[in-house]
C-alpha cells in the first residue's frame, strides 16, 4: 500500500501525546473548538521523526503506574522542544517521574468531582478557574514536589492538584479538564494553548479549505487521475466534492450499487452528485452479484466480509475501465477517513477489540499499488459537516444520519434476499419520512428500521395472518460511544406503527428498541 502522508504544522498545532486515558480524544477536540489545531499522536512518539514543530505539547492521562515496569514513558527529547508543556493527570505524573520520582499510591483514590482552591491567582494557567469543580480519575498521585516545581493549586485530597515548573513554562493538573465535568476546564485549556503557547487560532474550515485544495493541485499534478468510491453519506460527499473543487474531472467518483441501498438511493446520489455538485460520477448495478453472494448467508460478521470482498472486486473492474487521457494510470485512491478513525489506529493502546468489522476498500489498496489521498483525515465529524456547508452541499445531506457500509444487508436480520431488502427498506423509508414530518430528524443521531428473523400471528381483515417483525431504532448521542434511545411521543410510534403494518406487505408487527449503548451496539448486527 503506497499512503500519501497529510501535511502537519501548516497552522500553529499543539501536539497531544496519549497515554492510553479515555478522554485524550477530548483534549483535542476542546482545542478544535477554539479554533486551535491540535494533532494527537501515541506517547512512544519520538520527536525526531515529526517534520513540524508544535507550539506546545499535552501530555493526556492513562490508566498505568508511572512506577510500574511496563509503564509507558515520553521520548526526553520533548524537553528540548522548549516549548509550553502541560501534563494531565498521569501526564503530570510522568513530569514528576521524570523530575524526582515524587509519585505513589494514594491512601484512598479519587474518582469524580472536587473544588479546585488556587494557590497562585497570578498564574496564566489558572487565570478564571479559582474554586470550580474539576474531575478527577486516578489512584495513585504525588507524595511531594518534583525537582524544580512548585505547587499552584490544590484540592482536598490532592495537595499538589496542580504545579509549574520555578523557571520554564511546564504545568501539571491532577484532575481532567478536557471532560464536561470540570466546570471550566475548557477555560484552563485555552489559557495553556492560547496565552501561553501563544498558539494562533486560525483554524477554521475556510482556512483549511483554501490550504487542503492548494496542497491536493500540489500533491497530484497537473495531469494525474485520482478516482474514489462515494456512498452517498456525508463523508465521501464531502470528500468528493474537494477533490472536484481541487481538480474538477480528473477526479472519478464511482458508486457501486450492491443491493442492499436505501429506497432510491442509487438515483437520489447521482442526481445529488452529478447535478448537484458537478462531480463526475459513475453508477455500476451489482445489486445481482452481491445478493447472490449473500445467498444462504446468515452469519452478521460473513455478511459484512463478503460485502467488503465483493465491493473490491466491482470497484477494481469498474476502475480499470476508466483510462485517463494521457494514457497513465490512474495513481491516486480517495478515501473519506477521518480524525476519529486515525486516532483508533494510532491511540497508544492499539485499536479497541472487534466488535464488528467496518467496510471499507483497505484490501484493494494493497491489490491496486494507489497512493492513498485522505483529505479529511484531520477532520471531527462536527468539522466535515461544516466543511460540507461551505462547499454548497445541501443542509439535508449533511446533517444526514450515517448508514452502515453492508447497508440494509445487516438490518435484515437472517439471510438476506431481495423480497427482505425490499421489506426492511420500504419500513425504513416509511420510519425515516414521519420522523422528518414531525421535525425530529434533525434532534436524532440515527434511525432505521430492521427486519426480525421471526414470525408473529397477526389480524388483517378479520383473517388470521403469521408474518415478520420490523424493529425500530433511534438514538440520541453526541459522539456514538454511548448512547441512549430517543423517546418518541407515543402517538408518533402508533402512527408509524401503523403505516408500516399497512402499507408493507410481509409485517404483521412493529417494536420500538429501547436498548442504551452500552449494552447494545447502535446497529442490531
Amino acid at each position: 500500500m503506497a499512503k500519501v502522508e497529510q501535511v502537519s504544522g501548516i497552522f500553529d498545532t499543539i501536539l497531544v501525546l496519549d497515554f492510553g486515558s479515555q478522554y485524550s480524544h477530548l483534549i483535542t477536540r476542546r482545542l478544535r473548538e477554539f479554533n486551535i489545531y491540535a494533532e494527537m499522536l501515541p506517547c512512544t512518539q519520538k520527536i525526531s521523526e515529526l517534520s513540524w514543530k508544535p507550539k506546545g505539547v499535552i501530555l493526556s492521562g492513562g490508566p498505568y503506574s508511572v512506577y510500574a515496569e511496563d509503564a509507558p514513558h515520553v521520548d526526553h527529547a520533548v524537553f528540548d522542544l522548549n516549548v509550553p508543556i502541560l501534563g494531565i493527570c498521569y501526564g503530570m505524573q510522568e513530569l514528576a517521574w521524570i523530575n524526582g520520582k515524587q509519585v505513589a499510591r494514594g491512601e484512598k483514590r479519587e474518582y469524580g468531582p472536587a473544588t479546585l482552591n488556587v494557590l497562585d491567582k497570578a498564574d496564566a494557567l489558572f487565570n478564571g478557574v479559582d474554586h470550580s469543580i474539576v474531575w478527577m480519575s486516578h489512584g495513585d498521585k504525588l507524595n511531594g514536589l518534583p525537582t524544580g516545581f512548585k505547587t499552584i493549586a490544590t484540592s482536598d485530597n490532592s495537595p499538589y492538584c496542580g504545579i509549574a515548573h520555578e523557571s520554564k513554562p511546564i504545568y501539571g493538573i491532577q484532575f481532567h479538564p478536557e471532560v464536561t465535568h470540570s466546570t471550566l476546564g475548557k477555560t484552563l485549556l485555552k489559557n495553556f494553548a492560547v496565552d501561553i503557547c501563544k498558539t494562533e487560532q486560525n483554524w477554521t474550515m475556510e482556512n483549511f479549505i483554501d490550504t487542503e485544495i492548494k496542497r491536493i493541485r500540489e500533491l497530484v499534478g497537473p495531469t494525474a487521475e485520482v478516482i474514489g468510491a462515494v456512498s452517498g453519506g456525508v463523508d465521501s460527499t464531502v470528500a468528493s466534492k474537494l477533490m472536484t473543487e481541487a481538480i474538477g474531472d480528473r477526479f472519478h467518483a464511482i458508486l457501486v450499487d450492491n443491493g442492499v441501498l436505501r429506497l432510491n438511493e442509487a438515483e437520489n446520489v447521482k442526481k445529488t452528485l452529478v447535478e448537484g455538485l458537478g462531480i463526475n460520477l459513475t453508477v455500476v448495478d451489482a445489486a445481482d452479484e452481491f445478493l447472490s453472494n449473500l445467498k444462504g448467508v446468515t452469519d452478521p460478521e460473513k455478511k459484512r466480509k463478503i460485502i467488503g470482498n465483493t465491493f473490491i472486486h466491482v470497484f477494481e473492474r469498474e476502475a480499470e475501465k476508466i483510462k485517463p487521457k494521457d494514457g497513465q494510470e490512474i495513481q491516486y485512491l480517495l478515501q473519506g477517513t477521518l480524525y476519529p478513525d486515525v486516532i483508533e489506529s494510532i491511540s497508544f493502546k492499539g485499536p479497541s477489540q472487534t466488535i464488528k468489522t467496518h467496510h471499507n476498500v483497505g484490501g484493494l489498496l494493497e491489490n491496486m499499488k494507489l497512493k492513498l489521498i485522505e483529505p479529511l483525515r484531520e477532520l471531527f465529524k462536527d468539522e466535515v459537516r461544516h466543511l460540507g456547508e461551505l462547499l454548497g452541499i445541501s443542509h439535508e445531506l449533511v446533517w444526514r444520519h450515517p448508514f452502515p457500509g453492508p447497508g440494509i444487508a445487516i438490518r435484515v436480520l437472517g439471510e438476506v434476499t431481495k423480497k427482505q431488502v425490499e421489506i426492511a427498506r420500504k419500513a425504513d423509508y416509511i420510519y425515516i419520512e414521519e420522523i422528518r414530518k414531525a421535525g425530529l430528524y434533525d434532534k436524532i443521531a440515527q434511525a432505521f428500521a430492521c427486519l426480525l428473523p421471526v414470525k408473529s400471528v397477526g389480524v388483517m381483515g378479520d383473517q388470521r395472518t403469521y408474518e415478520q417483525v420490523i424493529a425500530l431504532r433511534a438514538i440520541e448521542t453526541t459522539d456514538f460511544m454511548t448512547a441512549d434511545w430517543y423517546p418518541f411521543e407515543h402517538a408518533f410510534l402508533k402512527k408509524v406503527a401503523s403505516r408500516i403494518v399497512n402499507e408493507v406487505d410481509g409485517v404483521a408487527r412493529v417494536t420500538y428498541d429501547i436498548t442504551s449503548k452500552p449494552p447494545a451496539t447502535v446497529e442490531w448486527e
